[in-house]
């Protein structure tokens, strides 16, 4: 921040709901601390957009905001005023304290104390069930100003409604955010694009970029060699956007998931602002292979060439340029979903990779996803998805398992039907889908309010548990690629969990059973190099046990740093792989 005359400097003003200016200046600062702390909740303009501000420690505040901003249970970022107010809180490394006083001042996810060391507790709505905060202190002299005022942790979330790009300009905070925010602090300074607070975990021993926006984006990502103009357009969810420049990709700031039509509207506007900031002519495009991704769309549209990449190897080979890997590799990709080259629904997926082709040496068994989308919404389904792969028609008759016990009989036979008529229940070789299925089986979630919260609800349950046994499982070869079968681990699950053994302890087997999955098949396929990628590498306990075990096995593993696993590298990938398509 620059340094500015207090007199025709910025200036500060407090409007109320309909836009009505109430003070101005210093007062306006106080009067906007004050509503803070009478419960209300404060749109405040930053840096790279509108947050919304609330007192972390009322619970009816929080539970207010969550219900206005219509987000159920997703965790609240954190702003803190001090660091050693963080460590009140919060466990903290040396490591984790750098990254968090850094220039780039990320939201960093921190493990809470067991026994709270502060006065006033965080509300239980901020983090419902979760071990961890998002913490991330005052990086704008205004955030500064307001935080010394208050003296206290805020929700510092973003300023939209949930599945909404986020506000930048005053007059649309007031009609995006009406009902929402009871009052807003604004400045006079003009926000050009909209950028997110960064997201960053540390994960064997070094920060990992889970949201890649302020203090990251537009940082490139530095090739060997010069590449075409190509610009990358993502994929669906978690989207950026990539172009390259002579040596460089440059990856814009995170944009979100492209569902709605404000949403869309910020991916084409991040994709203008990133051609005209590099002043470069597009040669080509590099897309998903999603026939019906929104950004798959945008890139047909326009009147270039386009070039069309396997999402799972896009995951790879952002990871590669991330660590300067040339040759080959062996990729492990696991995530969600992502469409495969043979159109079915890929996410568990082992690819023999260059930075241009690859092969698929081995995916995870393949099981039915009961109504499609809705699955991904609902882990039972998934669950009663897996339970059929193996037991089939039986799991109809059980009623002893938590997932199973929600279904009502008249949903149980439409179910039933769908999948023994293979109507709307696509196959998947997900791992994403396979935590879920997992979570569900043991009682964590059966219904999800945000993506990978099945997920991370088993990763949570692990906590404490020491253990390195894990269930068995076989790799069963094939010529067109081995397929890594976990039915005797859902045997193993389901006879555990029936028979009382702690939830915690069968998460743990469960996350080792996947590690030992990927040295198997590592071991099978004898490629030195193994990279890691795709959501499911959000998982700490996964990587890290993945990166000690493949070293103890004498592999070499390569893990994601400063772009993130999840979809967000997907433009990366694109960019490269589409660079060393064009060089034959």
């Amino acid at each position: 921040q620059p340094n500015a005359c207090p007199e025709c400097g910025p200036q500060l003003e407090l409007w109320g709901q309909n836009g009505g200016l109430l003070f101005a200046r210093h007062e306006a600062l106080m009067q906007g601390a004050r509503a803070i702390k009478e419960g209300k909740i404060l749109a405040v303009k930053g840096l790279g957009g509108f947050h919304l501000i609330a007192d972390a420690r009322n619970d009816e505040s929080v539970k207010a905001l969550r219900e206005r901003k219509q987000r159920e249970e997703k965790p609240f970022a954190l702003m803190f005023p001090t660091l050693e107010s963080v460590q009140d809180v919060c466990r903290m490394s040396l490591r984790e304290r750098q990254i968090l006083t850094s220039s780039e001042t990320p939201i960093v996810l921190l493990k809470r104390h067991q026994r709270s060391k502060e006065k006033k507790p965080i509300a239980p709505s901020v983090a419902p069930g979760n071990p961890y905060l998002g913490a991330m202190l005052p990086y704008t002299p205004l955030h500064h100003m307001l935080m010394r005022e208050l003296n206290f942790p805020i929700v510092a979330t973003s300023g939209n409604i949930s599945d909404e790009p986020i506000c930048t300009d005053e007059k649309e905070a007031l009609e995006r955010l009406k009902g929402i925010a009871d009052l807003f602090l604004l400045h006079n300074r003009p926000i050009v694009r909209p950028v997110d607070d960064s997201v960053v975990r540390l994960v064997a021993g070094r920060p990992l970029v889970l949201r890649r926006a302020r203090g990251y984006a537009p940082l490139p990502v530095t090739l060997k060699k010069t590449i075409p103009s190509i610009l990358g357009v993502g994929a669906h969810l978690k989207n950026t956007v990539a172009l390259g420049v002579g040596d460089n990709v440059f990856i814009s700031q995170h944009i979100g998931d492209l569902e709605t039509a404000l949403s869309y509207e910020a991916f084409k506007q991040s994709t203008k602002a990133l051609r005209e900031l590099y002043n470069c002519s597009v040669e080509k495009i590099a897309c998903d292979l999603h026939p019906d991704y929104f950004s798959t769309g945008y890139a047909k549209e326009q009147s270039l060439p386009v070039v069309p990449v396997q999402h799972h190897h896009a995951h790879v080979v952002s990871c590669m340029a991330e660590n300067e890997l040339n040759g080959n590799v062996l990729g492990v990709s696991w995530d969600g979903t992502g469409f495969g080259s043979d159109e079915t629904i890929w996410g568990g997926e082992f690819l023999l990779s260059s930075r241009k082709d690859f092969k698929r040496v081995a995916h995870l068994r393949t099981f039915m996803l009961p109504g499609g989308d809705a699955a991904v919404k609902e882990p039972r389904r998934t669950a009663l998805g897996v339970l059929y792969e193996i037991f089939g028609e039986e799991v109809f008759t059980w009623t002893d398992l938590p997932g199973l016990q929600t279904f009502g009989a008249e949903q149980l036979t439409v179910i039933r039907q769908m999948m023994g008529k293979k109507i709307n229940s696509p196959r998947t070789s997900s791992a994403g889908r396979l935590f879920d299925a997992v979570s569900s089986l043991i009682g964590l979630a059966q219904h999800v309010h945000f993506e990978g919260q099945a997920a991370m609800a088993l990763e949570y349950a692990l906590e404490g548990i020491r253990t390195r046994k894990c269930y068995p499982f076989e790799v069963i070869a094939s010529p067109g690629g081995s397929m890594v079968d976990w039915s005797l681990m859902i045997r193993k699950i389901v006879k555990e969990y029936r028979s009382g053994v702690n939830i915690g302890t069968i998460s743990a087997k469960f996350h080792n059973t996947l590690v030992e999955m990927i040295v198997r098949v590592a071991k099978a396929n004898k490629e030195e190099h193994v990279v890691l990628s795709g959501g499911c590498f959000q998982n700490k306990y996964l990587t890290e046990n993945v990166v000690r075990r493949l070293q103890e096995e004498g592999f070499r593993p390569y893990w994601h740093q400063r772009v993130p696993p999840n979809d967000g590298g997907i433009s990366l990938g694109q960019v490269v792989v589409a660079a060393m398509r064009d060089k034959g």
